[in-house]
């Protein structure tokens, strides 16, 4: 048995005891950082092993101490946890890259909080069973409330307040939804689950689907859904740079767990089948279009690029609850890039943000930026991406998304909710990149406090950009680049993950023949 599948939360989980460590004030940040890349650098080579592994179509499964299934840690490897564990992966790698420019001196216990939060993302990704999914969910949430409140004060530590109340109610209602799965079920493990659903007595459906219902309402909490998108828009804007990109994957985490739970617990579910699919592809549609509308309202650079996060989950809900296999394989891109382009926009907000003063990344205020020409570049090309603009990445997932759309009435309006959607972004974007980077005089109309906001003593307080900040922002985009001269092999690895999915029982056999305790007696 190979034990890779186990390093992605070893890792982390010693690298985080060891940075406490060096945490004095002797020793400097260097030693940190150092630890901090070492752990990264390791993840970064197991996951690229496990997603050549997990390419062949085999499903490698780890049991934590050798207990049964039913007893102990489950860690199963399938093509899509081993992208999203890749993809996981290198978005850190870029917000450690920002963070490292100096935020990381003004947050105490931030490597630690960082290294845990790999390690509850990297678990969550790789975990087979049900609880062991929240307890991996607590153990990331847990180092974002770190993440989000460390030296915050005002306005940032209301928002992250408001997310750590949030998120503690999402959890509670987690565990009573996974008590309820396991006096009906008798098990939690993901593979048997699927079985048993199936073969529940025709008694014990409706509280079954009452508990899978709770279940999903608890994923699309975390995803931002309607109505329970109101945490994210806040939280995002307030969270400093580095943090608010590495958050820009937690929204796919409730997505991954949606996608994961419906296809492969109640996939074979017989009258449970998809029962939760026609909500969430409604749901989507009214947050995709209350996003959009997020988008246009937004006065700071950084709350457009969280109502654009939102954007992204709910298109994504849209690709998964059509649930056909063109659908999912384009919904899997459009992830993929929407994480990266997200959180290059929020490393860029901050970067604009330093560079004009008390104006900060405000569009409603006039101000200079000095230096403009890279940050108006890396604008251009982030833009174009989140848009969804031809010829870069966002192009190519928008496409195939609308390509493998079911024909018919029922589903014409996800073209014309898609398309004006991403209309409406190109307006926000655009007004936002004229504000910001054009010259332009005061409009006849501000008022006075707006004038008064800026003055030119600003232009001496406003800080340079530092270049492994600029760095970090221009790795993202090279990922959102990759993907388009990679598009071809990318897509035939998405197309094979989505024909994964929908072949539950091919999973579930994978899983039992390398479980002892799940095996036919």
């Amino acid at each position: 048995m190979t034990h890779l599948p186990l390093l992605p939360v070893l890792v982390p989980l010693f690298a985080a005891a060891l940075v406490l460590f060096f945490e004095n004030r002797r020793f400097g940040m260097a030693p940190q950082r150092i630890v901090a890349w070492i752990s990264m650098a390791v993840m970064l080579g197991v996951s690229v092993a496990l997603a050549i592994e997990a390419s062949s179509g085999r499903i490698p499964v780890y049991l934590v101490g050798d207990w049964p299934a039913r007893l102990g840690i489950v860690l199963m490897v399938d093509r899509l946890s081993a992208l999203m564990l890749l993809v996981g992966q290198l978005l850190g790698a870029a917000s450690l890259l920002h963070a490292c420019a100096g935020w990381d001196r003004r947050a105490p216990h931030f490597h630690a909080f960082f290294q845990f939060q790999m390690m509850g993302l990297n678990g969550a990704f790789l975990t087979g069973d049900a609880f062991n999914l929240f307890v991996f969910f607590e153990v990331l949430l847990i180092a974002s409330y770190g993440l989000m409140l460390s030296g915050g004060r005002g306005e940032r530590m209301r928002a992250g307040l408001h997310y750590v109340a949030f998120n503690i109610a999402a959890s509670a209602l987690f565990l009573i939804a996974l008590g309820l799965l396991y006096g009906l079920l008798g098990t939690l493990n993901m593979a048997e689950m699927a079985l048993r659903v199936a073969q529940a007595p025709p008694q014990d459906l409706a509280l079954v689907q009452s508990a899978a219902g709770l279940l999903v309402v608890v994923f699309c909490a975390k995803a931002a859904l309607l109505p329970m998108y109101f945490w994210l828009p806040q939280t995002y804007t307030h969270a400093p740079a580095a943090v608010a990109a590495l958050f820009a994957v937690m929204t796919k985490v409730g997505l991954y767990a949606v996608l994961r739970v419906a296809m492969l617990s109640f996939g074979a579910a017989g009258a449970l089948e998809g029962f939760a699919w026609p909500a969430l592809l409604a749901l989507g549609g009214v947050t995709l279009t209350l996003s959009a509308l997020g988008v246009l309202a937004s006065r700071q650079l950084r709350s457009l690029a969280a109502y654009l996060v939102l954007g992204s989950a709910a298109t994504l809900f849209l690709a998964f609850a059509l649930s056909t296999t063109g659908t999912i394989a384009a919904g899997l891109y459009y992830l993929v890039h929407s994480t990266f382009a997200g959180a290059a926009l929020f490393l860029l907000a901050d970067l604009i943000r330093r560079r004009r003063g008390s104006a900060g990344d405000r569009k409603d205020l006039v101000a200079a930026l000095p230096g403009r020409m890279i940050p108006g570049v890396l604008f251009l090309v982030t833009a174009v991406s989140l848009a969804g603009l031809p010829p870069l990445s966002g192009f190519i997932g928008k496409l195939l998304l609308l390509e493998a759309v079911p024909s018919g009435a029922s589903t014409a309006w996800v073209w014309a909710l898609v398309l004006g959607s991403s209309f409406m972004m190109i307006v926000g974007l655009a007004r936002a990149g004229t504000r910001l980077f054009w010259r332009v005089e005061p409009w006849p109309d501000a008022s006075p406090e707006r004038l008064a906001a800026y003055t030119p003593l600003d232009e001496m307080r406003a800080a340079p950009g530092r270049p492994l900040e600029t760095a970090a922002t221009v790795l993202l985009l090279a990922y959102g680049i990759a993907m388009v001269v990679a598009a071809a092999p990318l897509l035939d690895y998405t197309r094979a993950t989505a024909a994964q999915l929908q072949s539950p029982g091919d999973y579930v056999q994978q899983v039992r023949a390398a479980t002892p305790a799940l095996r036919e007696p």
